[in-house]
């Protein structure tokens, strides 16, 4: 019998609605502190061409930490397994933009998500490519099949102008030797990446490919290997919710990534990619209510990779 996704997310809509504005927007970013926290959307993709949505799915929004996913899976296409002399694996425990263990561990990030790892990525980024915002946005494009993804300049300044304590982690990175480029130029392609506006749609599609292989199902295109494909889905699975991520596969058992505006996506490896979108975050960063939908969908699709 076929599963009827309509109707699940539908229903999980219904259940979790009245929970809209429950927590609180990013307001340290103060672009991210207009955005109402009553908006909410869900859209689903599956690897047979069904597609669903609920809500405001259909409104672009801020990915912020999500990027971190897409600068991974470009920078792993280029370095392989040296990728890992200069960032973790491991959860770190900590918050996302944490100092804390870079003095201990002498600038080596403890994971590609948190703040630190993903400047490191960034930092390897720019040293690989001319033009690495326009690498980033066409690689989104690509993945999504929208050639309309863009920046937010606006809150790509904002960012900016708020971003001290990311300044001051690539300083520290750079102090160690593991920030290659001038910290002005990667500062600005990280805060550019963050800013990227895209819908709960665009991210469903977009990570399909890692619950396919490594293989874009939109034009065939390998996007990675089946190996490293294996090693972003472990990472987002142990590191993609800061230090809530054991809760995470805890109550929904999926590797996913949120970011701070309030979007969540997770895979189903060889089934489907689902995301979710409500602006308002828990006390670690991450979407209330998507944290519950998510758990909702795994509960009632009867599915997790565990």
């Amino acid at each position: 019998m076929a599963t009827d996704y309509q109707q699940i997310l539908s229903a999980i809509y219904e259940e979790t609605r009245s929970h809209r504005g429950e927590g609180k927007v990013a307001d340290y970013i103060p672009s991210l502190a207009r955005v109402s926290p009553r908006h909410y959307g869900l859209a689903l993709q599956t690897l047979v061409g069904e597609k669903c949505h609920a809500g405001d799915a259909d409104i672009p929004f801020s990915i912020q930490s999500i990027s971190k996913v897409f600068v991974l899976e470009m920078v792993y296409q280029q370095l392989g397994r040296d990728l890992w002399l200069r960032v973790g694996r491991e959860p770190s425990g900590s918050a996302f933009n944490s100092l804390v263990q870079l003095e201990h561990e002498q600038g080596y990030p403890r994971n590609p998500f948190i703040n630190a790892g993903a400047l490191v990525l960034t930092d390897c980024l720019v040293s690989q490519v001319h033009d690495p915002l326009t690498a980033i946005r066409d690689f989104v494009r690509r993945l999504s099949g929208n050639d309309t993804i863009d920046y937010d300049y606006e809150i790509a300044a904002s960012e900016r102008a708020a971003g001290f304590r990311n300044a001051a982690l690539v300083n520290f990175i750079k102090s160690f030797g593991n920030v290659h480029n001038d910290v002005d130029v990667v500062l600005d392609v990280y805060f550019h990446q963050c800013a990227l506006m895209m819908n709960c749609s665009d991210l469903a599609r977009a990570f399909l490919c890692l619950a396919n292989g490594g293989i874009n199902p939109l034009d065939g295109g390998i996007v990675l290997t089946p190996t490293r494909t294996k090693r972003v889905n472990a990472l987002m699975q142990t590191c993609g919710f800061y230090d809530e991520s054991g809760e995470f596969a805890f109550t929904v058992g999926l590797p996913g990534k949120s970011g701070v505006g309030g979007g969540i996506v997770a895979v189903i490896p060889k089934l489907l990619s689902i995301c979710v979108w409500s602006p308002a975050l828990n006390a670690h960063g991450n979407s209330l209510v998507g944290m519950r939908a998510l758990e909702l969908f795994t509960t009632k699709l009867g599915v997790s990779v565990f």
